[in-house]
């Protein structure tokens, strides 16, 4: 029987929702995780097996082209088990380096449900609908922030880290059965070819449009200061401010805030297109940023836990409300070539931004400044950018 339209939402959440539960639920073990692996308590070393989980999606141009080549399900098939395999095998690695290299072979499977997640959604809805559609479907993607870092904390309480990192391959093997009911959304007839020229061509014709280079940009730029964020999050709350029994109420509180403005932008993109939604939504992230910076620079780093994790809550949420438009406006000149375009768009975001945001993260040793001072600079990049687009359409 085919998925209604309230099940294709559901399961595209679960789906992508791999990805965040793949990170956050962890992120309560790191404590433990750094004696196991005999770290000092205050090392940065754990950010990166969220940075190497991100840096993995950089495989999703390979799966964009071959799922316009073979359909979606093909390759949204083959990610659930590199997704699994990965999963078990970072739990017992018996070293960091084999761990990192587990976890980015977890972020592969990761790269392929989600770009085939979203080229889905591409096939079957196209600009302002695409938006709000993405926007219901981050809405329930994004009570994973919420009740991840406190599930972590339940299995921690009546069992090791391992049980922890296990979880998210569970989760995935319930989410890979449920896709067998999933139908193909790509015609055979609007499949392309695997030839040299015709990938060339697809691929030009992707990096050579303006408003998705520029859209793409925004979103890099954004998740950036998501994934230093996240990644240094457990540090930050346990280390700088020196309140690791804050940790899960402030990392659910932000993804309880994320996912009510993501819900929010479903009606501003419904109201007022999202081109105009992400003008919007960058000012307001923009004023809060160099609100954020001041504040730093007058009273001294790191400034006070309310008024920078208040700043922050606000960031995020802003940043997970303007990602649905921004994907909705890079993706909607791409028609045809919606599987490369999502696969280029996801390498880009995922792969750069994450890379960026490690950077970032082990600069944030004694203080927040580098987070606070990035927030800021991306703000104003990201609003440049959406104000100087002239595209009609």
């Amino acid at each position: 029987m085919k998925m209604s339209a309230a099940e294709f939402i559901s399961f595209s959440a679960s789906a992508m929702m791999l990805t965040a539960l793949g990170i956050d639920i962890m992120l309560p073990a790191f404590a433990e995780l750094r004696q196991h692996l005999s770290l000092r308590p205050d090392s940065t070393a754990p950010s990166q097996i969220i940075s190497f989980f991100f840096m993995g999606q950089i495989v999703q141009i390979v799966f964009g082209i071959l799922s316009d080549r073979y359909g979606r399900l093909a390759i949204l098939r083959i990610g659930f088990p590199l997704y699994i395999v990965g999963g078990v095998a970072a739990t017992f690695a018996p070293n960091l380096m084999l761990m990192l290299a587990a976890r980015f072979f977890a972020g592969m499977g990761a790269s392929a449900v989600f770009m085939t997640t979203i080229a889905g959604v591409r096939d079957r809805f196209v600009g302002n609908q695409m938006a709000r559609t993405m926007s219901l479907i981050f809405t329930i993607f994004l009570f994973t922030p919420v009740l991840a870092p406190f599930l972590g904390m339940a299995i921690l309480s009546v069992a090791s880290w391992q049980m922890v990192f296990l979880a998210p391959p569970i989760f995935a093997v319930l989410v890979f059965l449920w896709s067998l009911r999933l139908e193909e959304s790509l015609p055979a007839d609007k499949r392309v070819s695997l030839g040299w020229t015709s990938v060339s061509l697809s691929v030009w014709k992707v990096i050579g449009n303006k408003t998705f280079l520029r859209y793409t940009t925004v979103t890099t730029l954004l998740f950036t200061a998501l994934s230093a964020y996240v990644g240094s999050s457990e540090h930050i709350v346990g280390t700088i401010y020196g309140r690791p029994e804050l940790f899960a109420w402030i990392f659910a509180g932000i993804g309880l805030l994320m996912s009510l403005c993501s819900l929010l932008n479903s009606r501003l993109s419904t109201k007022y297109g999202a081109k105009l939604s992400v003008k919007g939504l960058l000012i307001a992230y923009s004023i809060i940023g160099t609100f954020l910076l001041s504040w730093t620079l007058a009273f001294g780093d790191p400034p006070g836990i309310a008024i920078f994790f208040g700043c922050v809550a606000l960031m995020l949420a802003i940043n997970l409300a303007v990602e649905p438009n921004s994907s909705a406006l890079a993706l909607e000149p791409m028609g045809a070539v919606a599987g490369m375009a999502s696969s280029i768009y996801g390498t880009l975001f995922f792969s750069f931004g994450a890379s960026m945001g490690s950077v970032i993260s082990l600069l944030l040793v004694d203080g927040v400044f580098p987070l606070v001072i990035s927030f800021f600079s991306i703000g104003i990049v990201s609003l440049v950018l959406a104000l100087t687009d002239r595209t009609k359409y």
